[in-house]
């Protein structure tokens, strides 16, 4: 009998407070977590990890997320992971879920854990 690999989940946001938030609601999910408030430590991570999906704060000082997304995308071995995009540039009234870049939801914040349980499960299943 072979035991199911837990899924990985990186989530990167320069906001400490808001990253501990993000941890701590994606922790219901029974993935492994982990975390960055870089971008380019996001991509580091990404390439040693492989996670199943990324989140990515858009607006990071060394490396936004669509820097990171577009570096990932280049890369074979993790141009296939599915990328969640957060922002704070876009109010929830402005906000969408598919558009920005390459068919990727993108969360304003802040956003409910309800919210982004959705978005991730429909992205990545959980089981």
């Amino acid at each position: 009998m072979t035991e199911e690999k837990s899924k990985k989940i990186l989530v990167a946001d320069d906001e400490e407070d808001l990253l501990g938030y993000l941890v701590n609601t994606l922790k219901r999910t029974n993935c492994e977590i982990f975390s960055t408030t870089k971008g380019r430590e996001a991509l580091s991570l990404a390439k040693r990890e492989k996670p199943d999906l990324i989140i990515l704060d858009v607006v990071m000082p060394d490396m936004d997320g669509g820097q990171v997304a577009s570096a990932l995308k280049a890369n074979p071995s993790t141009a296939h992971i599915p990328v969640i995009f957060l922002t704070g540039i876009l109010t929830k009234e402005e906000g969408f879920d598919v558009g920005m870049t390459g068919g990727r939801f993108v969360i304003p914040k802040p956003v409910q854990p309800a919210e982004l349980l959705d978005k991730i499960s429909r992205v990545m299943p959980f089981k």
